[in-house]
């Protein structure tokens, strides 16, 4: 076989996308074999080629592989052109969805609307987690009898699906959320605390029974070896603090827990009563994360000169202030510092970090405009709602006789 009838022939690796020669002047010959069953190209070179400088001159042909990538659903893709759908969105979540002979999207359609979803809700829905269109008719009206065990209309479980389509389309296992169920009121929980366990964080439902049993008895064993005897009241405080607790690791809790009670060198009561009241929403942070943002809170206090003693108090009575960024706090510490805010009186009214920077400046301003002294006055009203801090605002301006813009 010459070169010009090898380069020529039909016959290609088969299996590969691409076939590249490298030919040498002084080829002398070229044959196919068979290795592990694929045909290859074997090129032979006499020795004085092997040492001698060789030109080469490449090139390739592409093979078309039918089997590279399975095809689209057509009908799928009409379909959901004529719902509404963002495809670019759904396919680069869910692209496998897409492959699918098997799908339901007209099926869905039809059973969101009749629980009063709007077409344009169910495209946001699908848009966002297309596997929602693999669920059979049977398994969705299963579903959602069950969610109506807890929430007290369609009206809400469609708001919770616009809001968190994954918390409803996730699993399929209706036996698992029956189960889970049974289990939350089993160990306490009332309808009104799994209400708002599937409002805010449904993904609980979704979990297996085994993991919601291993966090509940992680915390009640908490609670015992702090020596509290109501595990079940104990349980019951921290998933209405922080519904969010069940879809965390037992492993992240406890550091976090170890790192409260090791830090602040609280005792079993004093840690008590911060896992059940305002700490527990810091508990679903990473330890790593909650680790950080303490010590750059500590950080910046301390170049203010506030004490340990400050500092401690300052974390405690507000926890939430580790969810803060170390930029967002820092730049919000220098924020009020600059309009003339004494460093104590944000100690005692850490709240006021709640509020963005505009509208700290915003509202220091206006008070500043109508004499209000924040270095000697009550500074909590920049974190009140903005109902009751208008409200305020008037009664100020009414007092100096002051005309309020609009």
């Amino acid at each position: 076989m010459d070169l010009e009838s090898s380069i020529s022939s039909p016959f290609f690796p088969k299996g590969l996308g691409h076939l590249t020669i490298m030919v040498p002047r002084k080829l002398l010959y070229v044959r196919s074999n068979y290795l592990f069953g694929s045909r290859c190209w074997m090129i032979r070179f006499s020795t004085e080629i092997l040492f001698k400088s060789v030109s080469f001159r490449p090139f390739s042909k592409k093979c078309d592989n039918a089997d590279s990538e399975p095809l689209e659903n057509e009908e799928l893709l009409n379909n959901l052109l004529t719902m509404g759908v963002d495809v670019d969105m759904a396919r680069k979540r869910q692209p496998g969805v897409f492959n699918r002979t098997d799908t339901n999207e007209q099926d869905l359609q039809t059973f969101l609307l009749s629980k009063g979803a709007s077409k344009e809700v169910i495209a946001s829905i699908i848009s966002r987690y297309p596997r929602a269109m693999t669920r059979t008719p049977e398994s969705l009206s299963n579903r959602w009898d069950l969610w109506r065990r807890i929430v007290t209309s369609d009206l809400e479980i469609v708001n919770i699906l616009e809001r968190s389509p994954e918390s409803f389309f996730r699993s399929s296992d209706n036996l698992n959320l029956e189960n889970n169920i049974k289990f939350l009121y089993s160990v306490g929980l009332t309808h009104k605390d799994l209400c708002r366990l599937l409002t805010n964080a449904p993904r609980t439902f979704s979990n297996s029974l085994n993991l919601n049993k291993q966090m509940v008895e992680f915390l009640q064993e908490i609670c015992l070896s702090l020596g509290h005897n109501g595990p079940t009241d104990f349980v019951r405080k921290i998933i209405f603090k922080n519904p969010f607790i069940l879809i965390q690791s037992t492993k992240r809790i406890k550091a976090n827990i170890e790192f409260l009670q090791s830090t602040f060198c609280l005792t079993n009561e004093e840690l008590l009563s911060l896992i059940c009241g305002p700490g527990a929403k810091i508990l679903d942070l990473s330890s790593d994360c909650m680790r950080r943002s303490y010590r750059n809170i500590k950080d910046k206090l301390s170049s203010l000169g506030c004490t340990a003693k400050e500092i401690r108090k300052f974390v405690l009575s507000y926890p939430d202030m580790i969810f803060l960024g170390e930029k967002k706090f820092n730049d919000k510490i220098d924020c009020l510092i600059e309009e003339k805010v004494n460093i104590s009186q944000i100690i005692k009214h850490p709240r006021i970090l709640d509020s963005s920077i505009s509208t700290l400046k915003s509202r220091i301003k206006e008070l500043v405009n109508v004499g209000y002294d924040l270095s000697t006055s009550n500074i909590s009203l920049l974190s009140w709602s903005q109902k009751r801090y208008n409200a305020k605002l008037k009664k100020l301006c009414i007092e100096q006789n002051i005309v309020l813009e609009n």
